[in-house]
């Protein structure tokens, strides 16, 4: 396949286009920089790698300035990832030694786009001596969906989600429910409270198994989005306050969330 333009966008208002070999490219998505103090911001550059889905989402940030780049990538993460990384560090106007950190969607997701975004982000890290900070998939798809109060879903195949519930607060955001797997019927339920309106639900475990999750979530579920993944861009931007916080770790300890020892039901497991 030959080299096909890519669409890198920054948070401000320059677009320009590079060369990599991947395909065309989906929406950046813009990113809000509030959890990191100011001076701080400019002084910071960070590389996030998501490949939990079947996008290829990257994000780099040079200071303030932050480029992203998303694209649909099916089973072809392994193949275009490097070019990619390429093509975001030279619009983002960065070399490799000017990286202070890399950050990498943890899962739980694709087995196999988990080790990628790992291995790739511990490579570069071990080659550059970086610290590394993995990011949850769901707090990461609840970060990018922009809301206040989250049930992320992720579809998990054999008839199971991944889930977690968020609360986004002035401070943060509060882990209503951890990271679980289980039949969409067994979700956990969050605590409703009038005052603050229900809950979003996001991902696509909603398109895998919508009917049974909105009977289970009944009055508790305001809204659902569906079409929302996690993004490299909502990694980055909860890595920035991992990283204020000093969580940075060494990439030896870099390792996926799977949250399930295996990919496929047996031949007798099979309904």
């Amino acid at each position: 396949m030959g080299a096909l333009p890519v669409r890198v966008r920054g948070c401000g208002n320059s677009t320009a286009r590079s060369e990599a070999r991947a395909p065309d490219c989906r929406r950046s998505d813009r990113i809000t920089l509030h959890a990191f103090p100011l001076h701080q911001r400019r002084n910071v550059n960070l590389l996030a790698i998501e490949t939990s889905a079947e996008f290829l989402s990257l994000a780099a940030s040079r200071g303030a300035e932050v480029r992203t780049l998303h694209v649909e990538a099916g089973r072809r993460h392994a193949e275009l990832i490097l070019d990619a990384l390429g093509a975001l560090m030279d619009e983002a106007g960065l070399e490799w030694s000017d990286l202070h950190g890399i950050a990498y969607g943890a899962g739980p997701g694709s087995f196999t786009g988990l080790r990628i975004a790992c291995g790739v982000a511990q490579g570069l890290a071990l080659a550059r001596s970086l610290k590394v900070v993995g990011i949850g998939t769901l707090l990461a798809l609840a970060e990018a969906s922009q809301q206040a109060r989250v049930i992320a879903c992720i579809d998990a195949r054999m008839g199971e989600i991944y889930h977690g519930a968020y609360l986004r607060s002035a401070a943060g955001w509060q882990e209503v429910h951890a990271p679980g797997l289980c039949k969409p019927e067994s979700l956990p339920l969050p605590k409703m409270d009038s005052d603050d309106g229900g809950w979003v639900g996001c991902g696509n475990g909603f398109l895998a198994h919508g009917e049974a999750l909105r009977a289970r979530l009944g009055g508790a579920l305001e809204t659902v989005r569906a079409g929302i993944a996690p993004t490299a861009g909502a990694v980055l931007a909860l890595a920035r306050a991992s990283f204020a916080r000093g969580e940075g770790a060494a990439p030896a300890s870099a390792a996926p969330i799977y949250l399930r020892d295996k990919v496929a039901l047996k031949k007798g497991e099979r309904p």
